[in-house]
């Protein structure tokens, strides 16, 4: 379904690969590939700004991915041992068709894109990403949504024979994520399978993972293993962790201050450490797409 979205981001912002082909069909007139091979047609809401690109290390070796270990190292050191196939995903709650999606049953029933995003981490550290993937709406349609449902629910795998550093209680595991329906069905919320033309890497969240190019990046749940529809909001790990610093939205927004440091600015991953700060984008530059849904709320208050 060509469903359309601003996209301000060109190839120039990501670091050239020899082969950045996906191996399966990619839609020409979508705006991510609009993004790449500059199919015109699409609005556009602001200029790009100048982006120093990203390379293929940068994005899978500077990683948070806890269960695998808190250093920004650990997950390329540990998740090589993660088993990714078979893979599975519970989808159950509100849903006409609950049960276990075998992973390449989903892959046979969605058509694959490939789409520019930034990646804004709460940490204010960014990346821009060329992911591929499906929009979550697709995989939420072929479950068949219930009238009921407001809030979707998303876990990741836990299994600590595989996953070293689920034996510390960083968190309360499994890792839990949550959207509103709406933002769920988004055409900008995406269920990543790769990046750069390949299969994600284990460390960056394979084989199926949330992207959520408005908010912070621990809003994109990585190696999902069930996806629940419900009618109250779920419970998500950095919020039950500590809700004085991490509430259900996360939107990314330079006016309101995680309690331990601004937002205003966020470091560009690959510039290195002391390189010069940039403005952080409202709703992470997406606020065209995005910002109707959050009319009328307190964006301090429901952060």
């Amino acid at each position: 379904m060509a469903r359309r979205w601003t996209n301000t981001l060109t190839s120039a912002d990501v670091t050239p690969k020899a082969a950045f082909l996906n191996r399966r069909q990619i839609m020409a007139g979508i705006g991510g590939m609009a993004g790449l091979a500059g199919i015109g047609g699409l609005p556009q809401a602001a200029q790009a700004e100048t982006l120093e690109p990203n390379s293929w290390e940068d994005v899978t070796t500077y990683c948070n991915y806890y269960e695998f270990g808190t250093g920004k190292g650990d997950p390329a050191k540990y998740a090589g041992q993660l088993t990714t196939s078979p893979w599975s995903v519970k989808i159950d709650g509100l849903v006409d068709r609950p049960g276990d999606y075998d992973f390449q049953q989903i892959l046979s029933e969605m058509t694959l894109e490939e789409r520019i995003y930034r990646f804004r981490c709460v940490e204010a550290w960014s990346m821009v990403v060329p992911w591929t993937g499906f929009e979550l709406a697709d995989l939420l349609n072929l479950a068949g949504v219930q009238a009921g449902a407001k809030y979707v629910g998303f876990e990741t795998l836990y299994r600590p024979s595989e996953m070293p550093g689920t034996a510390y209680r960083a968190l309360d595991w499994p890792y839990r994520e949550g959207l509103r329906l709406d933002e769920a069905l988004h055409p900008l919320t995406l269920m990543a399978t790769g990046i750069f033309g390949k299969d994600l890497p284990n460390q960056n969240g394979a084989p199926l993972r949330l992207v959520v190019p408005w908010k912070y990046g621990f809003k994109s749940i990585k190696s999902i293993v069930r996806i629940t529809l419900t009618d109250t909001e779920p419970q998500t790990s950095w919020n039950m962790a500590n809700a004085r610093e991490y509430g259900f939205y996360s939107n990314v927004n330079p006016e309101v201050s995680h309690p331990r440091w601004s937002q205003a600015t966020e470091r560009r991953i690959g510039g290195g450490l002391f390189a010069s700060r940039a403005d952080t984008q409202m709703f992470n530059g997406y606020g065209d797409e995005v910002a109707s849904l959050y009319d009328g709320m307190d964006l301090a208050k429901h952060f």
